[in-house]
């Protein structure tokens, strides 16, 4: 099932630079006024509350969900038997968002910009994905895919995906 919300999914080696560009694209689109909302991809397990805290312990003590809500945020933890796809985590926890950040999925069929960096690889990653839109690096590849130097303001590569998009605000890409 196709989310309703625009993504893209930001790939590349390890130490390209990627969670640094999607920082600066958060504050980019924020500035815009856009709710951006942004997933994580790890291949490890890993541990989102603190020890000793009372939802860490509602999970230790086998809950299959947890929610923590505040004033200003909600926090969910859900226990999954396999892990969930890109789009059900969408569809089920962002549907208000404008857009999607992602950092990872490099085999799935989603627009990717590839984070690039010469010193750590000497080829795309994607470099022959059909869906590799773009790649932001220090040194331009051999490819005739847009290309944004990673010290260029985040300005021009939100420009892009608006762009790309083809819409003055982000919606559904169907």
């Amino acid at each position: 099932m196709q989310p309703k919300v625009p993504m893209i999914s930001f790939v590349g080696k390890s130490n390209s630079g990627k969670t640094t560009l999607i920082v600066k694209l958060i504050r980019e689109l924020k500035s815009r006024g856009y709710k951006v909302a942004t997933i994580k991809h790890s291949h490890h397990s890993f541990e989102l509350d603190e020890e000793g805290k009372d939802s860490w312990l509602h999970t230790k003590a086998g809950a299959d969900a947890v929610v923590v809500a505040s004033k200003h945020m909600t926090g969910v933890i859900h226990i999954a038997p396999k892990e969930l796809q890109l789009s059900e985590i969408v569809n089920t926890y962002l549907r208000d968002m404008d857009i999607v950040l992602v950092e990872g999925y490099k085999t799935l069929a989603i627009p990717k910009i590839e984070v690039f960096r010469s010193e750590i690889c000497t080829e795309l990653v994607c470099k022959d994905d059909q869906n590799l839109i773009a790649v932001v690096g220090n040194k331009k590849p051999e490819t005739s895919i847009p290309f944004f130097p990673i010290d260029d303001k985040a300005s021009s590569i939100v420009d892009f995906l608006l762009l790309r998009f083809k819409k003055t605000s982000f919606e559904s890409y169907d």
